[in-house]
């Protein structure tokens, strides 16, 4: 595989940075464990240059993002594991794969064959369960949402909205009762908790959405509105602190 240039220019610098007598000292010391906390930082940075439309420090942050994908492949070919070449060449073999109806002869169906096709990747793969090739690391709400759309991708669903309300409601029920206890059991009640923040995940993935973003949005909304009521305490002369419910408005 030839390289373009900008992209060859990346991978001797790699190269260079790993090299065991020239190279720079932080980079050699990485693993593919050590490594993988930056690929996390720089992905969720990614996600927030493109929230605020900034497009110039977007091109910066897919630059580190492809950094991170050629530091795996250095590591990896100096291990005899794989090289980037060929992450290059997985990846393409799955999008062909994966879109018969572009580069072959089928086009009806496209919806279903992408279903049945991963579900063929995961039997190709041994996987014992439906949920076995999940990320562990995922964030929690991405997560839920990922292990309830797999499950009703087999068919362990609700196939009306009713009873999946209901479940949240039930899952609010038990959050309060074991509040309410004299002696608070910590652990259950951060289990019921967790229940409750599952079947809210299940609740928006049967209207549509995803959590997680639904939960972006009400993050953006809050810190917008508090920091108006900081700026309302501010013309006022007072601290946040100091000032009451009428006051802030």
């Amino acid at each position: 595989m030839t390289s373009s240039p900008p992209l060859q220019r990346l991978l001797n610098i790699m190269t260079t940075l790993r090299h065991p007598q020239a190279g720079c000292s932080w980079d050699r010391q990485q693993t593919f464990a050590t490594l993988a906390p930056y690929t996390l930082e720089e992905t969720y940075e990614v996600l927030d240059a493109i929230e605020r439309q900034d497009y110039a420090d977007l091109r910066d942050e897919l630059g580190d993002v492809l950094f991170q994908v050629v530091f795996y492949a250095q590591m990896g070919q100096e291990q005899g594991l794989f090289n980037f070449d060929e992450v290059c060449n997985a990846i393409s073999d799955k999008l062909e794969r994966r879109h018969p109806h572009i580069f072959g002869a089928d086009s009806e169906n496209v919806a279903a064959r992408w279903e049945q096709l991963k579900a063929d990747e995961r039997a190709e793969k041994a996987l014992y369960s439906a949920l076995d090739d999940i990320p562990q690391a995922l964030p929690a709400l991405m997560k839920a949402h990922k292990i309830q759309k797999r499950c009703a991708a087999v068919g362990f669903d609700w196939n009306t909205l009713a009873p999946v309300l209901d479940k949240v409601y039930e899952e609010i029920d038990e959050v309060m009762h074991e509040a309410r206890q004299a002696v608070v059991d910590e652990q259950k009640l951060e289990e019921e908790i967790g229940d409750l923040l599952f079947a809210t995940v299940n609740l928006a993935r049967h209207l549509g959405h995803k959590a997680e973003n639904a939960l972006q949005v009400a993050n953006r909304k809050f810190e917008r509105r508090f920091r108006q009521v900081e700026e309302i305490t501010r013309q006022q002369g007072l601290r946040l602190e100091e000032a009451t419910q009428e006051q802030t408005g």
